[in-house]
Formats: structure tokens, C-alpha cells, sequence
């Protein structure tokens, strides 16, 4: 149960968007889901594309807390990007109206703040797994960022065209997201020996 009404209209409108998309979320009916009055989301949020920031800012909480538990295992670099990303590819294919969200265009005003700092501490763990992978030689040396966007590239065009069916295990292109982000992950090794 949330601990607070903020928290119980973001929760109530990720149920709403999970089921109906994006559509499906009004402030109104996010109100009524969470029990509160039709007016109380307004307390919290200028509009709707505040709420949806916040659910937003929500997944990628999760995301970059996702990696971060990975990273404590102290597992081989690798294996910790390799399970980072497809922690990403299984939330992204398991909810892709989320993954839609959080990786669509957003207005400069709602793209700071809380969102902001979501998407920057996300990207900032993912760069330090890369970073981790460069330093023991499991990775390719050269710009972080740079390769952290291409691998979250890779990742996330995969799980697009896995979602559009135009790529999976038992048919066209014969490899799902996961199996990709494998291959581009042994190829970036190879290269680094």
C-alpha cells in the first residue's frame, strides 16, 4: 500500500497505463483508482504529463536500483553488465507501455526535476558497470559514455523490434533481445583482447 497520496496517483496511474496505455490515464480517473477525490491529483501534479514524469521517474528508480543490486554481488564485470542488461530487456518486454514512456520525448520543464535525477542516476550506474568492464579488460577502453549508449542502444532497439515482431529466437533474425545484447557483449570482448 503507498504511504501517501502521491505515491498511491503515480501507482494508480502505472495500473491504468498498464492496462489501457497511455490513454487510459486521467487525472480524474487516477483519482477515483487511488480513492481519493477527482480534484486531489491537481495537489500534486500540474497535469497529466506531470503524473506520467513521475511514473517515469518511478521506472527508472527501479532501473537504476535494478543495477545497483547487481552491482553488489560483486560478480566479474561482465557478468554484471550482462545481467544489468537484461534486467532492462525483461522490464522493457514485460511492460512496454513503461518502457515507451520513460524513453519518449518529454518537454524540457518536465524533463527536470525528479525525472531528471532518475534518468541521470540511472545512466550514471550503468556507466560505472561499463566503466568496471573497460578497467578489467572486458570491455574495450575509450569513451564510457559513449559505449554505455551504445550497448543501451543495442538493448533497446532490440526490445523495439522484438515488440514490433520483427526480431525473436524462433524466427526473424533468429535471436531475441537477450540473445543480442549476448552478442554484442561477446563481440565487445573479443575486441578488447
Amino acid at each position: 500500500m503507498p504511504e501517501n497520496t502521491r505515491e498511491a496517483l503515480v501507482v494508480a496511474a502505472t495500473q491504468l497505463m498498464d492496462v489501457g496505455g497511455l490513454e487510459a490515464v486521467t487525472l480524474r480517473e487516477v483519482g477515483r483508482r487511488a480513492g481519493v477525490s477527482h480534484m486531489a491529483p491537481y495537489k500534486h501534479f500540474t497535469d497529466k504529463e506531470a503524473l506520467l514524469a513521475a511514473v517515469a521517474a518511478r521506472e527508472l528508480e527501479y532501473l537504476g536500483s535494478a543495477m545497483t543490486k547487481i552491482q553488489e554481488h560483486g560478480r566479474p564485470a561482465e557478468a554484471t553488465l550482462r545481467l544489468a542488461m537484461h534486467e532492462y530487456v525483461t522490464w522493457a518486454l514485460a511492460y512496454p507501455v513503461r518502457f515507451k514512456l520513460v524513453f519518449g520525448v518529454w518537454s524540457t520543464d518536465t524533463g527536470s526535476g525528479e525525472l531528471g535525477a532518475a534518468a541521470g542516476t540511472a545512466r550514471a550506474t550503468l556507466g560505472q558497470i561499463v566503466a568496471a568492464a573497460q578497467r578489467t579488460g572486458q570491455l574495450p577502453p575509450g569513451d564510457t559514455e559513449r559505449l554505455a549508449a551504445l550497448i543501451q542502444a543495442l538493448a533497446h532497439g532490440a526490445v523495439d523490434l522484438a515488440l514490433a515482431g520483427h526480431v525473436s529466437a524462433q524466427g526473424k533474425g533468429n535471436a531475441g533481445p537477450h540473445d543480442l545484447v549476448d552478442d554484442l557483449l561477446g563481440h565487445l570482448r573479443a575486441s578488447a583482447g
